[in-house]
């Protein structure tokens, strides 16, 4: 694959990693990116900042509409106060190897179609992709790529380099606001009611409902509010729930089984309860057979052994707005693993650390060849863009 400008690329990469930002918030990242491909000006790539109504999205494309079209993912925001703890550095300078190996490839060779870059922020909670699929970025995409960085898998094989075939949990997360009515609680404690005491009976409730749940579904709660004062009894109290399943369908299925909870424990006790939405929901990733076998076999070829049972997806305990995505076109979502330390996790200052290192940054490198590898074949191959397209529409009819 022909070799594209470096220095420049390494010092964007560096300074993302040096200036983490949060979700919708990724200025920096966003000017880096864009201001380094506009600089390739000779390459013909068009360069939207701010694309789709999204001050930190954005997109560049090259290649006209005359063929299939295929999308590297960017994404580039950080976590509160631990920065690029969950790698997404890593996920941008992948995404946009692949891209520009792909256009180095289209431009020498004039292959029809179009390759793009799409910048996706605010994969942390923020649901970025959402956005950008409401918004109509994926109109025309024949098939849509990313990867992300972990640590090696403890149920993995020692060597293996990642995983291809491989999917998510659905997340979503919802508040449940109670309201009650305040008292004197030593004086007139009768005359109040009590919205902690929703709270408490609402998550009792979900803890019983923990017995009657799949093993892979995961209900998280938190209580940020439950009274000012203790010789007032609470008229406000709230609970933060994420609830995650292995499909979309059956998250949502849980999603109403907590809600139930909540307007239970308000009825028991007189209060009111309102849920707001509090996340969009994240669907399930479901892989492309043929993306996943394609980008599993050139790495094969350098030496490198990815975990691609097509009988068999992997499920992490993740979530991702990459799988709305993969509900809209066929997509590739796999996980590569880079060294860090014994014990080390995701969203933590080591696997931080880790990220930034120069063998995170080259086994970032090697993955976004790989990916350029499987995007080219959608481009060049007719026969394994219909399988792609295929295997898309067959997955349709399993959800």
């Amino acid at each position: 694959m022909p070799i594209l400008p470096t220095l420049d690329f390494v010092l964007t990469t560096v300074q993302i990693h040096q200036n983490p930002e949060l979700c919708y918030g990724e200025h920096k990242a966003h000017d880096a990116i864009c201001n380094y491909l506009k600089a390739l000006g000779s390459y013909g790539i068009t360069v939207i900042p701010e694309a789709y109504g999204l001050e930190t999205s954005f997109l560049a494309e090259y290649g006209d509409g005359d063929g299939e079209v295929v999308d590297f993912c960017a994404e580039y925001d950080a976590l509160p106060e631990i920065g690029h703890g969950c790698g997404h550095n890593l996920i941008a300078i992948s995404s946009i190897a692949s891209f520009l190996g792909v256009v180095a490839v289209m431009k020498q060779t004039k292959v029809p179609g179009k390759v793009r870059l799409l910048g996706t922020p605010a994969e942390e909670g923020g649901g970025g992709k959402i956005k950008l699929i409401e918004a109509g970025a994926l109109k025309g995409t024949t098939a849509s790529l990313m990867s992300h960085p972990t640590p090696q898998f403890p149920h993995m094989p020692a060597g293996s380099a990642g995983i291809a075939f491989g999917s998510c949990l659905a997340a979503t997360g919802f508040l449940a606001n109670f309201i009650g009515k305040p008292a004197h609680a030593a004086q007139m404690p009768w005359a109040g009611v009590n919205a902690l005491d929703a709270a408490t009976l609402a998550y009792q409730a979900v803890g019983l409902l923990r017995q009657h749940i799949r093993p892979s579904d995961r209900i998280n709660i938190i209580v940020p509010e439950g009274g000012t004062a203790h010789n007032i009894i609470p008229d406000k109290a709230q609970i933060r729930v994420n609830v995650r399943s292995e499909t979309l369908k059956e998250m949502n299925s849980l999603r109403e089984r907590v809600e139930h909870c909540m307007k239970g424990a308000a009825l028991a006790t007189g209060c009111k309860v309102d849920i707001v939405p509090a996340m969009d929901p994240y669907a399930d990733i479901r892989p492309n057979e043929s993306l996943c076998t394609e980008f599993t076999r050139y790495m094969g070829s350098k030496g490198m052994d990815y975990y691609c049972d097509l009988q068999k997806k992997d499920i992490g305990a993740f979530s991702t707005d990459m799988g709305n995505i993969s509900y809209e076109v066929p997509s590739f979502h796999g996980h590569f693993f880079i060294p860090t330390p014994p014990g080390t996790a995701m969203h933590t200052e080591a696997f931080r650390d880790a990220a930034k290192t120069d063998e995170a940054h080259n086994i970032a490198m090697s993955v976004g060849k790989g990916m350029a590898v499987a995007g080219l074949k959608v481009l060049t191959d007719d026969r394994f863009a219909a399988q792609v397209k295929d295997y898309f529409e067959k997955d349709k009819k399993l959800r």
